[in-house]
């Protein structure tokens, strides 16, 4: 079994689902893994990654709105030194996730039809993210 392991930095624009899907296979082409895993993790706990919808832009802006209305952003949480927005971003990370996995078949992501992978920034300013992708497999 072949290991192979990456990890690269996006700038956000804030807020927003990021598609991050054409970097990731380009990162699969290049390991020349056919069958097998990869394993993405953003290094941080105010953004996440999510598998969505990626044809409609009308599915990311809803996702977006429910979690403003679930998770609102305030100076009501003990945790606020970083601002209005850095709780609730923790919250949302924790509600979404920080990893996502993908079957590898012939070196290819096997991914439905409209899915994409997305990292998802829940502070309000741009940030520097690490995302590591880990594949393994033969």
């Amino acid at each position: 079994m072949n290991h192979y392991q990456k990890v690269f930095s996006i700038k956000t624009s804030g807020k927003c689902l990021h598609n991050i899907t054409s970097k990731i296979e380009a990162i699969v082409a290049e390991s020349g893994i056919e069958m097998g895993l990869c394993t993405i993790f953003v290094r941080h706990t105010s953004a996440s990654l999510t598998i969505q919808e990626n044809a409609d832009p009308d599915v990311l802006t809803d996702l977006s709105n429910f979690f403003a209305k679930l998770v609102p952003e305030s100076t009501r949480y003990i945790h606020n030194a970083e601002g209005p927005d850095d709780m609730p971003a923790h919250i949302r990370s924790v509600l979404t996730k920080t990893s996502e996995q993908i079957p590898i078949n012939r070196g290819r992501l096997v991914l439905g039809t409209w899915q994409g992978i997305y990292l998802w920034e829940h502070r309000q300013r741009s940030h520097h993210r690490e995302i590591v992708v880990h594949l393994n497999g033969n």
